[in-house]
């Protein structure tokens, strides 16, 4: 298991991919990318991220896991734990837009993710997330 500083350290290199690259379908810029990202830099093995290029490919991509949600699929790789305990580097899954929720990640007072009033912009530090209920939390 990584100390707090590895796991620092991990999450800007993972990060640091995304920041400033606009949210984007077809180039592999999507949260289900970020978050598989994250789980490599802290050392985990996901599967692939199945190839898809638009909302209806992604639902049928995450339908062909055997899962109907973002939830149930992290549910099945990672530990659930309260939003309250996340660490650095961290997973959360907060409402989000296209019939999908969004998987951001934990930096320290803050969540890390794509935010659909800046989908230009790339990923972006969100503030204000009592605003938005956490929908789950995982530990990685």
């Amino acid at each position: 298991m990584l100390d707090l500083a590895q796991r620092v350290a991990a999450t800007e290199k993972a990060i640091a991919r995304f920041r400033g690259k606009p949210f984007d379908w077809r180039d592999r810029r999507t949260c289900i990318h970020l978050a598989r990202a994250q789980a490599r830099a802290l050392g985990h093995r996901p599967p692939a991220v199945p190839d898809f290029r638009s909302p209806r490919g992604a639902k049928t991509a995450l339908e062909a896991t055997g899962h109907r949600t973002l939830e149930a699929l992290l549910d099945s790789m990672f530990p659930r734990i309260a939003p309250a305990a996340m660490w650095v580097g961290d997973l959360a899954l907060m409402e989000g837009g296209d019939g999908f929720d969004a998987i951001v990640i934990s930096a320290g007072g803050k969540m890390i993710g794509y935010h659909a009033d800046h989908l230009a912009e790339g990923i972006v530090n969100l503030v204000g997330v009592g605003e938005r209920p956490f929908i789950g939390a995982w530990r990685l």
